[in-house]
């Protein structure tokens, strides 16, 4: 097909006409500009999805449909359109529940697209039958079920809409026989809401409390990446000299970079951050939920200022005083409310400006010391952790070298990371301790499970964030347990072109769950103990290459050697980390408690 051809494939029918069903819904999606779609081919829209291809969409076959909802979930979050993911009904569809969840939570605008059963057998228990709508009410923001044929691109294309003005998932739900027939209608135009600032009432007290603010902290979330915010968050810091902290695992939603960047909030994040907003007496929460998960005590601070007023931004005014008492609520865009809040700021006479420089030493003081104890801390020194090294030095991996601290692996890392990267991480314990060495400059960067926290999660995500950006830099971090359930997925990458570089952390253990047994039942491990093959074997044996990494010497140059095979070959590459199994701090420690044993047959289970 000619450049010339692709293009007019590309247009879109005008007016109302006679067409399928299935062309309705693929011309609908051409109308949206989706261009790819994740999942795995199956007969329930096998008649639209064989025109898919002269509309100019592809179609990625995957290993695991849950891996086209991640894949889906990455490219949404990097190019701020619609991910796409699709699959045959029944069980193509409800292997998609976990990644639909997991993108609710990251709030990306992913349609997923589910074929169900045929409108004359549905209710007789038919093969690959069952309730679709149900499975997925939890994790979307809107469900659109096609109840005619002649209605398939109004539900199509509103679910394109809800998906963006929502800023989350949404389903489309079609009965399989809607796809055949003769119809006649017109292609929706997408539509987009236009976000403005919030209240011209909520923003004059903003400004007032900010006036009158001494040591103002802005938390930059999740919100300021999606409006595309970063720049206008930057201003507003300038104006008020505020150390600026990233809400929890939106390592991207201010450049590490400026001065006023001072880290994660959250599990395993920045100490300085941490300390500098515990000092606030104003705490500008600008497009994010301030989730409770990411407000946790860590590093044994309990740093959330009590006592400090809170002005939350956000785009949906349910989250507004959700979890934490605030003082002023903005529902608005986070970036076009930053511009507001900074021109009614411009020309005033703040209590801060007296103590700009000031500040700014605190902030430069406070970084300064967390950056010397992340030098520092080369291992972890709680007891089980020092038996775990001690052991380690009497053992040799299978690739006969040593087993490594991962706090030094991350750190090198980090040294080595290229420009203008992408990373993705899985759950887990090494992953969540890399978020105090995961710094970016650019949005758009950093992709973690967010709230819903599942394994597997890594590795198809940046995938679809490589479909998505294919001429950025894209890597995986992920431990040995969460690797298991989407190694799979290496497949497709070698398959359909996708180079990606992962990063495994070779523990041998279920890292994060494991700690509970060491801190709550006194070392009695259960299935927490990994008995794993070489990944990197694994990976070459998929087509891929693989490098074990057993010297600390080598973890850098083995990133860079790898990231030129993604960039320059076309090589997806997995870095295979032997590590020791010390464990840093539990995800929360509010989460158990110390067991009680009644029964006399387990009296020393405590």
């Amino acid at each position: 097909m000619s450049t010339q051809d692709s293009a007019d494939n590309r247009k879109v029918v005008q007016g109302k006409q006679k067409m399928t069903p299935s062309e309705a819904f693929v011309e609908t999606m051409v109308a949206n500009g989706v261009t790819d779609m994740f999942g795995i081919m199956g007969s329930a829209f096998m008649d639209a999805m064989d025109i898919f291809a002269p509309a100019g969409i592809r179609l990625i076959p995957v290993v695991h449909e849950q891996g086209a909802a991640h894949m889906a979930d990455g490219y949404a979050r990097v190019s701020g359109r619609h991910g796409m993911v699709i699959g045959q009904n029944g069980p193509g569809i409800s292997n998609c529940v976990t990644g639909i969840a997991a993108a609710y939570w990251a709030h990306s605008p992913v349609v997923i697209v589910t074929p169900e059963a045929g409108t004359t057998g549905i209710g007789l228990g038919g093969f690959q039958e069952c309730k679709q709508l149900p499975m997925f009410q939890e994790f979307t923001k809107y469900q659109g079920h096609v109840t005619h044929p002649s209605r398939m691109a109004e539900y199509t294309g509103r679910c394109f809409d809800r998906a963006m003005s929502e800023m989350g998932p949404t389903q489309l739900n079609i009965p399989r026989d809607y796809f055949y027939g003769e119809i006649e209608c017109e292609i929706p135009k997408p539509a987009r809401v236009d976000r403005g600032p919030g209240g011209s009432k909520s923003l004059d007290e903003a400004a007032e409390l900010l006036a009158s603010a001494r040591f103002p902290v802005i938390v930059s979330g999740g919100g300021v990446v999606m409006a595309d915010g970063v720049e206008e968050c930057k201003a507003l810091a300038e104006r008020l000299g505020a150390p600026v902290v990233n809400s929890y695992q939106h390592n991207d939603s201010f450049p590490a970079s400026h001065p006023l960047w001072c880290g994660p909030l959250g599990y395993q994040g920045s100490k300085a951050g941490m300390k500098l907003i515990s000092q606030a007496d104003v705490v500008i929460a600008l497009g994010t939920r301030l989730g409770p998960f990411g407000t946790l005590p860590q590093h044994g601070m309990d740093y959330w200022p009590k006592d400090a007023k809170i002005i939350q931004i956000d785009a949906d005014h349910k989250m507004l005083g959700l979890v934490k008492k605030i003082s002023v609520g903005i529902c608005g865009d986070a970036r076009e409310a930053a511009i507001a809040l900074t021109e009614r700021l411009s020309g005033r006479n703040l209590e801060c400006d007296a103590t700009k420089d000031s500040r700014l030493s605190t902030i430069r003081e406070e970084k300064a010391a967390w950056e010397a104890e992340l030098d520092e801390w080369t291992h972890e020194k709680d007891a089980f952790s020092l038996d775990a090294i001690d052991e380690a030095k009497d053992e040799k991996p299978f690739s006969g070298g040593e087993y490594l601290h991962p706090r030094q692996v991350l750190r090198e890392l980090e040294k080595a990371m290229p420009e203008d990267v992408m990373v993705s991480t899985d759950i887990g314990n090494i992953n969540s301790v890399a978020h105090s060495y995961l710094r970016f400059d650019k949005p758009r960067s950093f992709f973690a499970p967010m709230s819903f926290g599942n394994c597997g999660y890594a590795l198809p995500t940046i995938m679809g964030a490589k479909t998505a950006a294919p001429e950025r830099p894209a890597i995986a971090y992920a431990g040995d347990g969460a690797w298991g359930m989407s190694l799979m997925e290496i497949m497709t990458a070698v398959r359909h072109d996708i180079p990606v570089t992962a990063v495994v952390f070779h523990n041998r253990q279920w890292g994060a769950e494991k700690k509970n047994q060491v801190e709550f039942y006194n070392r009695r491990f259960v299935a927490g103990e990994l008995d794993n093959q070489s990944f990197a074997e694994i990976a070459r044996s998929m087509g891929a290459e693989g490098i074990t990494v057993d010297r600390l010497e080598d973890v850098g140059p083995a990133l860079k050697k790898a990231i030129d095979m993604q960039m320059n070959d076309g090589k997806t590459c997995v870095i295979e980390v032997m590590c020791t199994r010390e464990l840093g701090d539990p995800f929360r420690r509010d989460a158990l408690k110390k067991p009680v044993r009644l029964l006399e047959k387990y009296q020393d289970y405590v």
